[in-house]
């Protein structure tokens, strides 16, 4: 939940800010000038992706009044021009005219994009829809609305219409979704359960890290609830050596569960950027046993009402055999 579209796990999103100050000029106009580098043509898919936001809420029409705030577009990685399509096997949960919706494999990257122009979910459904693809904005490929990170595995939705995409776009844009992860963490947040509320932007200290900020960024919503915990604790009073972790987004910025549990001291296990700190020694072995070489997080829930047929849907599965041979190491604990 991608690109870029407004909401978003995917790894290499860039994001512009620029406040503007220039009530009565028309909104596609004013964000050309605060972002020179971008047409208004460009602007104007971007508005309609739901990828612009200002002072935090999504805004989709152009053709509106400027008003004065802080604006924000987030831009996807530059892919390839015409992505080819490739046979990959893909776990297909339902598919219609106008939409798909998948359980991707963790290790498959939602998109092209410089270092992994090959083998994403995009090649993957060029092939699998083939002439079903009536075209998003007049180009034969599938919509992707909002992604995972390469290594997060889960149900993703992609358009396969101009229509299901500006709909779907929508719904990710305001957050009308049902959307709930499956984490393995190192230790357990506290409260067992609650709601993680931040400002989420780029890292001052690393750039190509999310962090929580005090200002600036985006507001970012994460309910959760610890489902199980593992082993016992070192002594008493201290958190359990890990714990299962359902989490509900009510926003979808980048990384967003994977910096909100490390900010209350509970990283995902196997989480090579946020993984701050080493696990006790028997969930070391568990992982390596397991053979867990990601993060260990699956998007176990995706609901939207159908943008078309306005049905009422909702996708559940357990997380892939790595995750599932991790968890039943830790019961053991």
């Amino acid at each position: 939940m991608a690109d870029e579209p407004l909401l978003t796990e995917d790894d290499d999103a860039e994001m512009l800010e620029a406040r503007i100050d220039a009530p009565g000029v028309r909104l596609d106009k004013a964000l050309a000038a605060a972002f020179p580098t971008l047409s208004r043509a460009r602007l104007q898919a971007l508005l309609a992706e739901g990828a612009v936001t200002r002072d935090g809420q999504p805004i989709t029409s152009g053709s509106a009044k400027a008003q004065a705030g802080l604006y924000a577009v987030v831009l996807p990685p530059v892919a390839p021009a015409t992505p080819l399509p490739e046979a990959i096997p893909l776990t297909v949960l339902y598919e219609d005219a106008d939409l798909i919706v998948i359980d991707k494999a963790p290790g498959m990257a939602a998109h092209p994009a410089p270092g992994c122009e090959t083998g994403t979910l995009v090649n993957a459904l060029l092939a699998h829809c083939g002439d079903s693809l009536s075209g998003i904005g007049g180009v034969a490929r599938p919509g992707i609305v909002h992604r995972l990170d390469k290594d997060t595995s889960g149900v993703m939705v992609a358009a396969k219409t101009d229509r299901a995409h500006q709909g779907l776009s929508a719904l990710f844009a305001t957050h009308d979704i049902e959307r709930t992860y499956i984490a393995l963490t190192r230790g357990m947040p506290l409260p067992r359960e609650g709601r993680i509320e931040t400002l989420i932007g780029r890292s001052h200290g690393d750039r190509k890290k999310m962090a929580v900020l005090k200002t600036g960024g985006r507001n970012s919503i994460t309910d959760y609830v610890v489902e199980r915990t593992f082993g016992t604790p070192a002594k008493l009073g201290a958190a359990p050596p890990a714990a299962r972790v359902a989490c509900t987004l009510h926003t979808g910025r980048t990384h967003q569960i994977r910096v909100h549990m490390a900010s209350k001291g509970s990283p995902l296990l196997g989480d090579p950027v946020y993984g701050s700190g080493s696990p006790a020694a028997p969930v070391r072995a568990a992982v390596a046993e397991a053979g867990l070489t990601r993060q260990a997080l699956h998007a176990a829930v995706l609901g939207f009402v159908h943008p078309v047929t306005g049905q009422p849907l909702r996708f559940e599965t357990a997380p892939p055999e790595d995750m599932q041979r991790l968890e039943a190491l830790l019961a053991e604990l």
